[in-house]
């Protein structure tokens, strides 16, 4: 619990939901694996990857990707290359589990961070925000 407490407060989660931002953890422990980054003892940012199962296709069964999601470092430790080192564990664990791709949902302000660090836009990504679109007739 005290590690889930301290990914909870990271994403300025208040106290009062810890317990079920740790049911959430638990729940999703097979899909979402926080790597996280500390100083002198102290976690002081954390990213999560997203690991989802594809529809298989003929040359593959077993077919995954992954998602960045939640990319953060408390404010006073920024500009130290944190978010860089935390970028490069995902990274590796992203090739460990032979993900086919790896995709990301950034702010503007983080875009050209990700450009920098091998990912680039794609003609095939296409978004929808479905809770904003008109439901089908």
């Amino acid at each position: 619990m005290a590690d889930v407490a301290v990914l909870a407060e990271l994403r300025g989660i208040d106290e009062e939901r810890l317990k079920p931002c740790a049911d959430w953890v638990a729940a999703h422990a097979d899909t979402h694996l926080p790597i996280v980054a500390e100083m002198d003892g102290h976690v002081v940012g954390a990213a999560w990857l997203l690991g989802v199962q594809r529809v298989p296709s003929n040359e593959s069964l077993d077919r995954w990707y992954g998602d960045i999601q939640s990319a953060q470092v408390r404010s006073e430790y920024r500009n130290r290359g944190i978010v860089g080192a935390l970028m490069a564990a995902i990274l590796i664990e992203a090739r460990t589990r032979g993900l086919l791709h790896v995709t990301v949902h950034s702010g503007r302000r983080a875009v050209d961070f990700y450009l920098c660090n091998g990912f680039s836009h794609h003609r095939q990504i296409l978004l929808l925000e479905a809770a904003a679109s008109p439901r089908p007739a």
